[in-house]
């Protein structure tokens, strides 16, 4: 559903969440080894969160990224959006087009009902949780990792 960027974004932006001082600068070799991420590949996608003014990212041997809004207000859809786009809220399931639900001069697709109540539920979920309560729940379980 997410692509392997946006999943990355939201593991990385949590864990710049989880550091003790949000706003203490963490490198991308630091977070990229601690999250088992490709370092090149993930220096892209959070130079994208630097462009939304998600994250901070300053340059230089004792540079790296650092939260650059309040954990309270980074909601999952803000990465989503920023990452993969709108599109898994506005395509269609199977078509490669724009959903009826968009746009209502399409038919609807065979799935479209059921779908189109899936798809509430997840722009539910992705607006309703933060980067802060994901943070949270990570740090409190031994079970769960970012």
């Amino acid at each position: 559903m997410l692509s392997n960027s946006c999943r990355y974004a939201i593991r990385a932006v949590i864990y710049l969440a989880s550091q003790k001082d949000e706003n203490v600068k963490t490198g991308i070799k630091q977070i990229s080894k601690d999250l088992d991420l490709p370092t090149p590949f993930l220096a892209k996608i959070l130079q994208q969160l630097a462009r939304q003014k998600i994250l901070r990212s300053t340059k230089g041997p004792h540079g790296g990224f650092s939260l650059l809004k309040d954990p309270r207000e980074i909601t999952l859809l803000d990465i989503i959006n920023t990452i993969d786009g709108d599109g898994i809220f506005t395509n269609c399931v199977i078509h490669n087009e724009t959903c009826i639900s968009v746009d209502e001069s399409r038919k609807a697709c065979p799935v479209h009902s059921d779908y189109s109540r899936i798809r509430t539920l997840l722009i539910d979920l992705f607006q309703c949780r933060t980067i802060y309560d994901l943070a949270g729940i990570a740090k409190k379980s031994e079970k769960i990792t970012i």
